[in-house]
C-alpha cells in the first residue's frame, strides 16, 4: 500500500518516514486530488436543504486525505528537498491551486453557502466563525464573478503557483551555489573556533585543503561578517548575500514583477483597489492606510535612534566611510566596548541540547507540559529529533526539531505542522508539530553552541509550536496558528522575552564543559544590552515592511527596474548609498514565496502585542500561573474561534498599549 494513504492510523501514531520514497508522492497526489474533486461534486449535487453539516462542515473536510499528503510533501520540499520534489512541486502546485478554485468558484456550492450564511445569527462560537470564514473565502475568491472572470482568475492562480515555486527554487540554488574560499588565516583568525572548524571541514570537502570555505548559510556568513578583519572579503561575501536572485540562471527579477502584477490583477478582478487592500481586509490592521500610519509612526520614533547607532559605528571606523558590510563587524566591537559582552563569550552557555531543555522547562512551568525524546519514531533526516508531549497523563502531541543547515533545506527558521489539531474524519486529533532552523552545527571538537540570537530564534519558533500544541478547537481550519497573520506572531515573539531575564536564563544557561550556571554578571549584561541598536534594528524591519507594502499597494505594472523601484521606496530608510548590483526583493522569499505578501508589517504589529503582554507577566511574575493560564486559555488554545482583538482583551483586560514596544526598546 502507498504509505501516504492513509498517513495516520490515529493522532498517537507518528508518520512512518522510514518507508517513504519520493516516488510515492505522484500516485498519492493523483488519488487524493481525485477524491477531493469527487467530494466537491457531491457537495454541489446534494439535493437536501443546505445545512451547516452537509455544506459548511463538508467543505471543511472535503480534502482531508489530500491535506495529509500535501502537508508531508511541502514540509519536505522546504526542509529536505531534492530535484525530484522540486519538479513535482511545479506540477502539483498549479493543480492544487486549480482544485481550490474548483471549490470556491462553484456557483452551486456558493448558493448553498449563502443559504446557510443567511442564518448565521442562529449559530454560536466556532460554528459561527467557521460559517463566516467560509462565506468570506468564497466571496473573496471570486464566487460573485462572471464565468469569464472566473476563468481569468483560474489562469492567474495557476500561474502564481508556478511562479512562487520558481522564485523559491532560485533563492535556494543561488544560496547553495556560492562558496568563498579564504587562504589567509590572518584575515579570519578572530572568527569563532567552531566557525573556523566548520569552514575548514567544508573546504576539505571541496578539495581545498589549505583554505577555509564560507557559504551563504546564516551560521557561515553571519560570524564571517562579524569577525573577519579583511574589509574586502567582508564586502565580497556581503555582495554575494545581497545579490541573490539577481544573476542568471537564478534571476528572480522578472518573476517577482510578474508575481506582483498578477496579484494586483487578481485583486482588481475581485473588486479591490490592489493586493494590499485585498489581504488586509482579513487582518487586525484592516487597511493599507492603517498599516502605513503604524509603520511611519514607528519610523518617526526609531529613525533618530538608528542614526545615532550608525554614527557610533562610524566613529569606530577611522579609515573611511562606514558601509553595509561593516555594520556587523563594528557592531560587535561596539557591543564589547559598551557592555563588555561578546556573542562568543555567551556561546559556551548555550549548548543546543541545554537550550532545547530550557524551552521545554519554560513550557513545563508555564503550561504544565512535559517533553520526552522518542528515538523510536522515524524521522525524515538524521538531524531531526522527535518528542512526545504530555500534560500529566494526557497526550498533547508530537514535536519535531530540525536544527542544522544543509543544502536540501531553505534558509531561515519556521514552524510547521505535519498534522494540525482538530476534527479529522469525525475524530478530534492532537497535533504533530515541527520547528525547522539553521543553527551553528557541532564540529569534531565542540557541540552545537548557539549565539544569543540563535537562542532567541529557537524560543520564537517554539512559541509558534506551543500555539499549535495547545490548540483546542473543533475545526482544523480555525485551530492553532490558523489566525490573522498580524496576530500569529504574538505567541512566538512573546517567548523571546524570557531569554533576556535572569529567571528564564537560569533555567538552562550553563557552561557546556563545567556545568557552571551562567554568571549573574553575564545575565545583567544580556539584560543591559537587550535594547542595543534597537533603533537600527527597528528601521531594518521597517525597510522590509515598507518595501512589501510598496510592491503590493498600487499598480506594480509601472515598475520597469526592480533595483530603482526598491531604491525609491527605501530612500528614507537608508543610511548608506545604494550599492549597485544588490537588492532585497529578488531573495525576499517571505513576500514572494512565503505567504507574507502585504503582511510583513505583522512582525512589528505583533511586537506591540507581545511587549504589552509581557509587561503583564512582569507585573504578576514571569511564571505566574494565573497569567500563563489566561494566555493559554484566551490566546494559545483558541485559534481563530474568536476575533483576535476580543481574545487579547479577554487576556489583558484592555486593548494593547502601543507605547509598550517603544518603552521596551528604549525609543521613548
Amino acid at each position: 500500500m502507498n504509505p501516504l494513504i492513509p498517513i495516520l492510523i490515529d493522532d498517537q501514531t507518528p508518520f512512518n518516514f522510514a518507508d517513504l520514497r519520493t516516488e510515492h508522492f505522484p500516485p498519492a497526489f493523483d488519488k487524493t486530488i481525485a477524491q477531493a474533486k469527487e467530494n466537491i461534486q457531491r457537495i454541489a449535487n446534494t439535493k437536501e436543504e443546505a445545512t451547516l453539516e452537509n455544506t459548511i462542515e463538508a467543505i471543511e473536510s472535503f480534502r482531508e486525505p489530500l491535506d495529509k499528503v500535501s502537508g508531508i510533501f511541502f514540509n519536505l520540499l522546504s526542509a529536505n528537498t531534492n530535484d525530484e520534489l522540486q519538479a513535482m512541486a511545479k506540477t502539483y502546485s498549479p493543480m492544487l491551486s486549480e482544485l481550490a478554485n474548483d471549490l470556491l468558484l462553484n456557483a452551486q456550492i456558493f448558493s448553498r453557502v449563502q443559504k446557510v450564511y443567511e442564518k448565521i445569527e442562529s449559530y454560536n462560537g466556532e460554528q459561527k466563525q467557521l460559517l463566516d470564514k467560509t462565506f468570506k473565502a468564497f466571496r473573496r475568491n471570486g464566487a460573485l464573478l462572471s464565468e469569464e472572470q472566473k476563468n481569468e482568475l483560474r489562469e492567474i492562480d495557476k500561474r502564481l503557483a508556478k511562479l512562487t515555486q520558481e522564485f523559491s527554487d532560485h533563492v535556494l540554488k543561488a544560496t547553495n551555489e556560492y562558496v568563498l574560499f579564504v587562504d589567509s588565516f590572518d584575515d579570519i583568525k578572530d572568527l569563532p573556533s567552531a566557525s573556523l572548524e566548520e569552514a575548514k571541514s567544508l573546504a576539505k570537502q571541496k578539495n581545498k585543503e589549505n583554505s577555509w570555505a564560507f557559504t551563504l548559510q546564516s551560521p557561515s556568513f553571519a560570524p564571517f561578517l562579524q569577525y573577519c578583519t579583511n574589509e574586502s572579503l567582508r564586502k565580497e561575501l556581503w555582495f554575494a548575500v545581497s545579490s541573490r536572485g539577481l544573476k542568471a540562471p537564478n534571476d528572480n527579477r522578472e518573476i517577482l514583477k510578474e508575481i506582483a502584477q498578477l496579484r494586483f490583477k487578481r485583486a482588481k478582478t475581485l473588486g479591490y483597489k490592489d493586493h494590499a487592500h485585498f489581504v488586509l481586509e482579513e487582518r487586525m490592521a484592516e487597511s493599507p492606510e492603517k498599516v502605513n500610519t503604524f509603520l511611519q509612526d514607528l519610523l518617526k520614533h526609531a529613525k533618530p535612534f538608528a542614526q545615532s547607532d550608525v554614527d557610533e559605528l562610524q566613529k569606530l571606523k577611522t579609515t573611511g566611510d562606514l558601509r553595509p558590510w561593516d555594520v556587523a563587524f563594528y557592531s560587535e566591537k561596539l557591543k564589547v566596548s559598551k557592555f563588555n559582552l561578546s556573542q562568543e563569550e555567551l556561546r559556551p552557555y548555550f549548548r543546543l541540547e541545554s537550550v532545547i531543555e530550557g524551552a521545554f522547562k519554560h513550557a513545563e512551568l508555564l503550561y504544565g507540559l512535559s517533553f520526552k525524546e522518542r528515538k523510536d519514531i522515524p524521522v525524515y533526516h538524521d538531524d531531526v529529533r522527535a518528542y512526545e508531549v504530555r500534560e500529566g497523563d494526557r497526550f498533547i502531541g508530537y514535536f519535531y526539531g530540525d536544527f542544522f543547515p544543509r543544502e536540501s533545506k531553505r534558509g531561515g527558521a519556521w514552524m510547521t505542522n505535519f498534522l494540525e489539531q482538530g476534527t479529522w474524519s469525525g475524530k478530534t486529533l492532537r497535533p504533530h508539530v515541527s520547528i525547522v532552523c539553521n543553527f551553528t552545527k557541532p564540529t569534531e571538537s565542540k557541540p552545537s553552541l548557539l549565539t544569543h540570537d540563535e537562542v532567541r530564534t529557537l524560543f520564537h519558533e517554539f512559541g509558534h509550536a506551543l500555539h499549535s500544541l495547545l490548540a483546542n478547537c473543533h475545526y482544523v481550519s480555525l485551530s492553532g496558528t490558523n489566525v490573522y497573520w498580524d496576530f500569529v506572531e504574538l505567541p512566538s515573539q512573546i517567548m523571546e522575552n524570557w531569554i533576556s531575564e535572569a529567571e528564564g536564563l537560569n533555567l538552562f544557561a550553563k557552561h557546556y564543559e563545567t556545568g557552571e550556571k551562567i554568571p549573574e554578571e553575564l545575565v545583567e549584561k544580556i539584560k543591559a544590552s537587550s535594547a542595543f541598536q534597537a533603533g537600527w534594528l527597528c528601521v531594518r524591519q521597517l525597510t522590509f515592511a515598507l518595501l512589501d507594502m510598496g510592491w503590493h499597494s498600487g499598480d506594480p505594472s509601472k515598475v520597469s527596474d526592480v533595483e530603482s523601484f526598491e531604491s525609491d521606496v527605501t530612500k528614507d530608510l537608508r543610511f548608506f548609498p545604494k550599492e549597485t548590483g544588490t537588492a532585497i526583493s529578488p531573495a525576499f522569499s517571505h513576500i514572494f514565496a512565503g505567504g507574507y505578501s502585504a503582511g510583513y508589517y505583522s512582525y512589528k504589529w505583533a511586537e506591540v502585542l507581545d511587549a504589552d503582554a509581557f509587561e503583564y507577566f512582569k507585573e504578576k511574575g514571569l511564571f505566574n500561573k494565573e497569567i500563563s493560564s489566561k494566555f493559554r486559555n484566551f490566546i494559545l488554545s483558541k485559534g481563530s474561534s474568536e476575533h483576535p482583538m476580543d481574545l487579547y482583551i479577554k487576556f489583558r483586560g484592555r486593548q494593547p498599549d502601543p507605547a509598550a514596544l517603544l518603552r521596551r526598546d528604549g525609543l521613548i
